[in-house]
């Protein structure tokens, strides 16, 4: 019973380790990346017309989905254009650490990724990305009078908290569906490479970690099975008034058949790869029993269709 606490304990902390690390991201995966108000000589759609655009940042390590988001601009007070993502369009699923581009061309018709507003190059510009439950995930305003024409408003880097105009300059240039600053040299992996020029410390290290991984998980799973096999078993022998566990072990009280567990895998794989359809509401079928009966049923009462000859 020892070792089943210890396990138990073991497998909350890694669990709790898991969901601190993912918790803070999962948050606000969507944020505002750059925009640019008066369209000249920049980037064409692609319909070949040159029109504003807002860009939008994946700044999560795994996929997010913009189906079902709204996008908002304002540039008078009390006047809210609303743009709603349509759903069932596979492009809008963005890559982690990738972009999506949307043009304010006030032309919804040409496709998911033409909003149904035109920026104001004349005033300020408020805009704001919420989630499918209305929900702020980012907002950022253009002040009147800050950009000139091919000019956009963009953070200093992807992600970054900062802001600035970009225009084209080599140190500050305009990257619509792309990183808002390109690193010619890493400063870091420079560093490791006089340290450790062939790479053994690196092989090493990365070893280590895998195989103190692969026996942390082993550990923890193994705890956990023995911990389930084992509440499990008592709540059987509970059930059928058992108390000798000998008895139990040899009817197999409280282990599950191998087709419960390819169930569970099966539905867990479907909702990680995204193939199960998403539902606001849970609906549940019950099956209706009928009595049948050949006197009361309708297809004895139809007349049939005379045969051709």
């Amino acid at each position: 019973m020892r070792k089943v606490n210890i396990g138990i304990f073991f497998s909350l902390l890694l669990t709790l380790g898991i969901c601190s690390s993912c918790g803070v991201e999962g948050e606000s995966k969507l944020i505002l990346n750059e925009v640019l108000v008066d369209n000249e000589t920049n980037f064409q759609d692609d319909y070949g017309v040159q029109s504003a655009w807002i860009e939008i940042f994946n700044q999560s390590y795994g996929s997010a989905d913009l189906a079902g988001c709204y996008l908002k601009h304002s540039s008078q007070p009390g006047d809210t254009a609303v743009y709603f993502i349509p759903k069932g369009d596979v492009l809008t699923k963005i890559a982690p650490r990738q972009h999506a581009l949307f043009w304010a061309d006030n032309k919804p018709n040409r496709g998911t990724f033409h909003t149904n507003f035109l920026l104001d190059k004349e005033s300020s510009n408020w805009i704001g990305l919420y989630d499918s439950g209305k929900k702020l995930l980012d907002e950022i305003t253009v002040p009147a009078g800050l950009l000139k024409a091919d000019q956009s408003y963009a953070r200093v880097d992807d992600a970054s908290a900062n802001w600035e105009v970009k225009d084209e300059s080599p140190e500050k240039y305009v990257t619509p569906s792309t990183n808002n600053k390109t690193l010619d040299k890493n400063v870091k992996m420079e560093k490791f490479e006089q340290h450790d020029s062939i790479g053994i410390g690196m092989a090493i290290t990365a070893m280590l970690v895998v195989f103190v991984g692969l026996i942390l998980l082993y550990v923890s799973f193994r705890f956990i099975g023995k911990a389930s096999v084992a509440m499990s078993r008592k709540r059987a022998m509970a059930a059928k008034g058992i108390t000798d566990k000998a008895e139990a072990k040899e009817k197999e009280l409280g282990q599950a058949p191998g087709e419960v567990f390819a169930a569970i895998s099966m539905a867990l794989h479907e909702m990680q790869s995204d193939v199960h359809d998403v539902e606001e509401t849970v609906l549940t079928i019950t099956r209706v029993k009928r009595s049948y009966s050949p006197w009361s049923s309708k297809i004895y009462t139809l007349r049939e269709t005379p045969h051709k000859k």
